[in-house]
């Protein structure tokens, strides 16, 4: 099945099936479902990306290269290409929950570099777990942040010559997150499966509260309503794409933009769309 046709699927079970109620820290409504769950294969089905609606390539495609560098002050090559974690910086300009930062820095160890290095050695490895939610201070009604890790853990597994991701996330916003979660997490499935030497195989994402917003109930009925597109967008990367993400090499960016842009026909974009925050 395609990414659109399981995307519209979770968007009705969502409107139709969710629970409806006013959250108490934004103040907006929500129709939302608790663990719902997608796998799509990308060798077989494509690479997951909307075309139901036009998402922004660069900006997915940017952050998760910044996320590979470790980086965590967006004016080091995040802000080249988009602000969106310009909200979450501190006084000193440090995004203190970037993801790549706690995948490779915050925990004294490196664990995205851990990662590869295990698999190389051992790809049958059921160990692949990298953690982004810090259980000393993320959450449970500790210390106040602009911002707590949604996509908190992935784990890689390598079968029989594919690499598998499953990435779990605690809560998204289904309309503007969800699909550049989608999209960028699946990049670095490929990158990593690039590296490693083997093929991509299926991403799987599951969410325990997944919810759309009041002001998108009308995005999301318009995007149910569209027909889906049958072309499968295949992404195929320059060389050593791990390598010069890790560099914070700026021509990645517009390489890999370009290969997926080629193959992007996506509908007209639903205008309006602001990030409840």
């Amino acid at each position: 099945m395609s990414f659109d046709l399981i995307y519209q699927d979770l968007l009705g079970k969502i409107l139709n099936e969710g629970t409806r109620e006013v959250n108490a820290r934004t103040g907006h409504e929500t129709a939302a479902s608790f663990g719902l769950n997608f796998s799509i294969d990308i060798e077989k089905d494509g690479f997951p990306l909307l075309t139901l609606r036009k998402i922004p390539l660069k900006l997915f495609i940017a952050e998760q290269i910044w996320f590979i560098s470790g980086a965590r002050k967006p004016e080091i090559f995040l802000r080249n290409f988009t602000k969106i974690w310009d909200d979450f910086t501190n006084p000193g300009d440090v995004v203190t929950v970037a993801y790549g930062y706690r995948w490779r820095r915050h925990f004294g160890r490196d664990q995205l570099g851990k990662l590869v290095e295990l698999l190389a050695k051992d790809p049958s490895s059921r160990q692949g777990v990298v953690i982004t939610w810090d259980p000393a201070s993320d959450g449970l009604g500790g210390v106040s942040k602009g911002n707590v890790p949604c996509p908190y853990t992935f784990v890689v597994n390598i079968i029989c010559g594919r690499l598998h991701f499953m990435n779990v996330v605690r809560s998204n916003d289904m309309i503007l997150g969800f699909p550049h979660d989608v999209a960028g997490f699946a990049l670095l499935q490929v990158i990593l499966a690039q590296k490693l030497g083997v093929k991509p195989g299926i991403y799987s994402h599951t969410i325990a509260n997944a919810h759309i917003y009041d002001t998108h109930y009308s995005a999301a009925e318009e995007m149910i309503r569209r027909k889906v597109s049958a072309k499968k967008i295949k992404v195929v990367l320059p060389e050593k794409s791990y390598q010069r993400a890790q560099s914070k090499d700026t021509k990645l960016v517009v390489e890999i933009f370009d290969n997926i842009n080629q193959q992007y026909r996506p509908k007209e974009a639903i205008k309006g769309l602001k990030i409840i925050l």
